[in-house]
């Protein structure tokens, strides 16, 4: 045994005695032990949902210390007694046969094969500090999740890069929230979605972009659905997906025409004397160049490069025009885009100039795609310095460092590298070693053979998830086993940025831990155990959360703990200290017209549109057009897939939408086999020919692992958020692939 394994044992088993017989030796459990204390057996107590940003709570029902059932909470103000299907199955995952129940390591004849726990994380020092001593520590790195509890977000962000060395670290929300938090910083000066709920019920016109909430958040379409004003509801989108299907105007454009259709909306506006010169006066800068800017954007060129007609885009503006509480929803239509932040920036300026923010009922407003996005955005130490804060500043490292109880020097002078860049970083030769929590990369990424390509050049490939059947686990060196939704605690933050809880109500099913005790334990192997020795429980990192919050735009200070959130039935940010809250209280941002930037006065911005990256050609004729394809299906179906029920509700087979009339030229049939085909790969599907996609255009919805093969690697050049939402593809009747 070398020199690095035995003082990673005795780092284990002799400082941290009292640690590793309560995480590796407890019986019944392995670490997890019984259901927490404060649950009383037959009792039923409520818990945030673990599947999209809605956070709707669930009401949990246990039949000793043993759960049950579960039912939507009516009491909770997010969703009011109901729930989609994947909140009524939210157990199921958890009872999956392909849990990750030991730790994993590859063999030499490259087979995972089980180990324990200690040799598991030897093995995880023993080869990240080898790699970093031979190419330098910027040769790891970690790719995250906005999947797990903020507090294990902010536990496995510090230890990696003040504990490990790792200065480039990213989230999955990379591939869905980046855009949206960029767009804000730079109007707003803060990542702050201005909205609560309550606005899906207040407007009277509704305009979604990309977005599709009947199927992507219906809960949050339940609730546009108790809207008493009679409102319009308008759907910016080139596909007659289910939420246009249900609006009062669907304006079905061009794919990638969006940014010229607002700036065109925005000319016609100012045309009509339609704007809030006031409020643009006392709360906003740079309208003077975005009013000439648009002046570029007459309804000619917005009719010809969006392929309206006249009279749908003249209600669009009109339907602006005559709405006295309008707010503007975007989602992934919007931020997986190359120019997306240009686009909600676009949806921004328009709310801005009509004085649509800060009012019930308004705002320019994106929704959140995973369960904790927004967590991962504020508290995973990834594109940013926890608590919101900046890793060029010095003032917010020292101030971060005190709060924490580290060394300042430990914090890095600069942010990571983005998702797309740490993949190219693999492709120069320049990272080796990565670790990667509870995200599916060989399945979600975009042109995903390049990416497994990619993952197959590392030294060591950690993976640390609940299944060991996911694309990216059964192409690791090291599985690593965690807990899942209900089988820990912490918090998640919704799209509308509400604090609530997340409770342990099962036991993880044999070595599994939860994330938080596997950093717990990488800590102590790795050597830096006493920097984190405070992080004992989730509920202490969300201390240290409050404490490196205090003094900005998302200051949670004023919530004192767990029990806080849970009586009150979860808590949006901002709550300073001292300040007081309702319980279930809906509050927004922005009403006294005030902003985070230093002026305190939102901006302006603008540019010029950019070409498609990669346009129709005579070979690849086709738009392809990806998204969610049902209300029971969730990202890459590592968790939907393991409910029979949900199976029930969705194809078990890849299916392309098309257009009759490009059917009827091409020869296909309805529901049959077919190659779906781009430069970069192909996938076989069966034929869905319908309306729902306009001639030029199909559709593939993005939980089918084979949909990746075909997408095209563009990047937002501010955001570098993948563009999944446009690719040239053709389809080919012949099935062979």
């Amino acid at each position: 045994m070398n020199k690095l394994l035995r003082t990673a044992q005795s780092l284990l088993f002799e400082r941290q005695g009292t640690l590793t017989r309560e995480l590796l030796r407890e019986p019944g459990g392995f670490g997890l032990g019984q259901v927490p204390s404060r649950l009383k057996p037959d009792t039923t107590t409520t818990a945030v949902c673990g599947f999209c940003s809605t956070g709707c709570g669930l009401d949990i029902h246990l039949k000793g210390d043993q759960v049950v059932n579960l039912t939507p909470a009516k009491d909770y103000p997010v969703n009011l007694g109901m729930a989609c299907p994947k909140g009524w199955e939210a157990l199921t995952p958890l009872k999956a046969k392909d849990r990750a129940t030991t730790p994993m390591l590859k063999n030499d004849s490259g087979q995972l094969r089980p180990v324990d726990w200690p040799l598991a994380l030897s093995t995880f020092v023993q080869r990240m500090k080898a790699i970093q001593g031979k190419y330098g520590e910027e040769s790891c790195a970690f790719l995250s999740t906005g999947q797990i509890p903020s507090e294990e977000m902010f536990f496995l962000g510090s230890l990696a890069k003040f504990g490990m060395g790792m200065q480039h670290g990213d989230g999955n929300t990379r591939q869905c929230m980046a855009t949206a938090v960029v767009a804000y910083k730079q109007a707003f000066g803060f990542d702050a979605p201005p909205y609560t709920y309550a606005d899906f019920e207040e407007s009277d016109v509704l305009v979604f972009v990309g977005a599709n909430p009947c199927i992507a958040h219906p809960i949050l379409w339940e609730r546009v659905c108790r809207n008493r004003h009679q409102p319009e509801i308008v759907v910016v989108d080139p596909r007659r997906t289910e939420t246009a299907m249900a609006a009062t105007l669907h304006v079905s454009l061009k794919p990638k025409s969006d940014l010229c259709l607002f700036y065109g909306v925005a000319r016609a506006l100012i045309a009509r004397g339609a704007i809030q010169s006031d409020y643009i006066a006392a709360h906003t800068e740079g309208f003077d160049a975005f009013r000439a800017h648009v002046e570029n954007f007459n309804e000619e060129r917005v009719l010809a490069e969006t392929g309206l007609e006249r009279a749908v885009f003249e209600r669009l503006v009109t339907a602006i025009e005559k709405g006295k509480r309008v707010s503007f929803w975007w989602t992934m239509g919007v931020n997986q885009s190359y120019e997306g932040v240009k686009v909600a920036q676009a949806l921004i300026n328009l709310a801005l100039m009509t004085g649509n923010i800060g009012r019930p009922g308004t705002g320019a407003n994106s929704i959140t795609g995973q369960c904790n996005a927004m967590g991962s955005r504020l508290f995973s130490n990834t594109t940013n310095l926890l608590g919101g804060h900046s890793f060029e500043d010095p003032v917010h490292r020292e101030k971060v460092a005190s709060a924490l109880g580290v060394p300042e020097t430990r914090i890095p002078r600069s942010g990571s590298l983005a998702y797309d860049q740490i993949l190219e970083q693999i492709h120069r030769g320049k990272i080796k070693g990565l670790w990667i929590i509870a995200t599916n990369t060989a399945h979600s990424w975009i042109n995903q053979a390049d990416a497994r390509a990619l993952l197959g050049r590392l030294e060591f490939l950690v993976v640390q998830d609940m299944f060991v059947t996911t694309e990216t686990a059964e192409l690791a060196h090291l599985v690593l086993p965690a807990a899942g939704w209900g089988e820990k605690d912490g918090t998640f933050i919704n799209s509308e940025r509400r604090l609530m809880l997340l409770k342990k109500v099962a036991r993880a099913p044999g070595q599994a831990l939860s994330d938080f005790q596997i950093f717990r334990l990488l800590a102590e192997a790795w050597g830096v155990g006493e920097m984190f020795e405070k992080f004992r429980e989730p509920e202490d990192v969300f201390h240290a959360m409050r404490a490196v919050s205090r003094g900005q735009p998302c200051d949670i200070s004023g919530i004192t703990g767990y029990e806080m959130i849970d009586r009150l039935r979860g808590v949006q940010w901002p709550l300073r200290e001292g300040e007081a809250v309702e319980e279930r209280s809906e509050r927004r941002l922005f009403e006294d017209g005030r902003f985070f930037t230093q002026s305190g006065r939102a901006k302006f911005i603008f540019a010029d549109p950019r070409p498609i990256p990669e346009a129709i050609t005579k070979k690849y004729p086709l738009v392809l057009l990806t998204g969610r394809g049902t209300s029971a299906q969730w990202h890459t179906q590592t968790r939907t897939a393991k409910s029979p029920v949900l199976r029930k509700l969705y194809s078990p087979d890849p299916y392309v939408e098309i257009n009759p009339k490009d059917a009827r030229e091409l020869g296909v049939n309805p529901g049959q086999w077919v190659t779906v085909e781009s430069a970069r790969g192909k996938m076989r599907a069966r034929a869905h020919v319908t309306q729902i996609v306009s001639p030029g255009q199909v559709f593939i919805p993005m939980h089918y692992p084979e949909t990746n093969l075909l997408t095209f690697p563009a990047f937002d050049e501010e955001s570098r958020q993948p563009s999944y939402k446009h690719a040239a593809v053709r389809v080919l009747p012949s099935a062979s692939v």
